[in-house]
């Protein structure tokens, strides 16, 4: 049952992850053709109602999940991807464009809020276990990302940018079947249900608190590259779509092997060690691709930022199945995402002024000023306040937290 709910949970992150990125990928089409979309607050006006809308829904889609099996909702929400991504070439003004924008943000709104914490609670609570089935689910939802943009940018550039809209549409009804497949006869019915009032909500935020800067930049970090890195290699150096996804590929690529191999490091030099070196590492990352004088450094930056970046999600869905207590994990993780949406969302929307006003670039100086101010939150604490040895689910916050 591990296995089964392991592999239709990567599919499913994989179809997931993959649409959230190939639209952004057509954004910087879009602005070269003045069609649709004709400055960069537009694209953060477009990412910032989509994340905050996901955030919404997200709310909604834990209160079902104890309601109906989990394949019926990922049924629907691959259903729903697939369709919102077909009617997007359907679209006539930069208002259609939000609505059927905001669809597809709805149904990739399922999977992050209700499957993670299904792997989580059928491993162990914490150890090499959980460790290594977060960095597979993780990795798995690189993989879908790497496709994206292996594909999306050369079916642009070859044909028109309608054209890897539908290929996507209908290549995930097949990873979507396939991930309903893998969960045939598998229940994800619990005897406990939790309340969903106020004052659950607040107890399993209290539980998660300490890693909430951890999340602040797991949004920033992942959106701003998704929605500013395509426009700043395709804009500023003049990089063709096609190669501009190949890159971005690249990027997603060593993340996806730093992400698999998440289990293996953190057994070797511990949760701390591997988290806050790749909050480092992207700190820097960061300011590199933002202040490169020539494309090839800006290149080299991203690239290398994704090895970083992707370490980190593991490391904190980790964190939060060490110490939350199994009962509490769907709330938690919904914590999660939703935290993540947030700070995704006013970041991009800031970075869309930045970047009329000041540039395609600085956005990701910004997020490397405010990575720098996360890393230094965690920089002085200790082992037990990542989920370490003798700090198991429910155990008390170190530090009076």
């Amino acid at each position: 049952m591990k296995k089964q709910i392991l592999l239709s949970a990567s599919l499913f992150h994989a179809l997931t992850d993959a649409a959230t990125v190939i639209t952004p990928m057509i954004f910087p089409i879009l602005y070269n053709q003045r069609f649709l979309i004709t400055n960069y607050a537009q694209i953060g006006l477009l990412s910032n109602l989509g994340l905050l809308l996901t955030f919404i829904v997200q709310f909604l889609v834990v209160r079902l999940s104890f309601r109906h099996e989990y394949r019926l909702l990922m049924l629907a929400s691959g259903l729903g991807i697939c369709v919102s991504m077909a009617l997007v070439p359907f679209a006539r003004s930069f208002w259609m464009l939000i609505v059927f924008f905001m669809m597809l943000r709805i149904f990739t709104s399922f999977y992050h809020p209700i499957v993670i914490a299904w792997v989580a609670k059928s491993r162990s609570g914490s150890g090499r276990e959980l460790d290594d089935a977060m960095g597979i689910q993780s990795g798995s939802g690189n993989a879908g990302v790497i496709l994206a943009y292996l594909t999306v940018g050369v079916m642009a550039q070859h044909w028109t940018w309608k054209t890897p809209l539908f290929a996507w549409s209908l290549f995930g009804l097949v990873l979507g079947l396939l991930g309903i497949s893998a969960i045939r006869g598998v229940s994800s019915k619990s005897a406990e249900r939790p309340s969903f009032g106020l004052v659950a909500w607040k107890k399993s935020l209290r539980a998660i608190k300490r890693y909430i800067p951890g999340f602040f930049f797991g949004g920033l970090g992942w959106s701003v590259t998704v929605y500013y890195a395509p426009s700043l290699l395709n804009h500023k150096y003049q990089i063709p779509i096609g190669q501009t996804g190949v890159y971005l590929a690249l990027w997603v690529g060593l993340g996806t092997l730093t992400g698999y191999g998440y289990g293996a490091w953190s057994r070797r030099f511990g949760r701390k060690k591997v988290f806050i070196s790749s909050l480092g590492g992207a700190m820097v990352c960061l300011l590199v691709i933002g202040l490169a004088p020539v494309k090839w450094v800006a290149v080299a930056g991203l690239i290398a930022y994704g090895g970083f970046l992707l370490m980190t999600y593991p490391s904190l869905h980790t964190f939060v199945g060490s110490t939350v207590p199994v009962k509490d994990q769907t709330q938690a993780y919904s914590w999660v995402s939703n935290i993540q949406l947030v700070s995704g969302a006013v970041v991009t929307l800031v970075s869309g002024f930045l970047s009329d006003a000041l540039g395609i670039n600085v956005p990701f100086i910004f997020c490397g000023i405010l990575t720098l101010g996360v890393f230094l939150f965690y920089l002085p604490r200790g082992p037990e306040f990542f989920g370490g040895p003798g700090d198991g689910p429910g155990a008390p916050l170190p530090n009076g937290l």
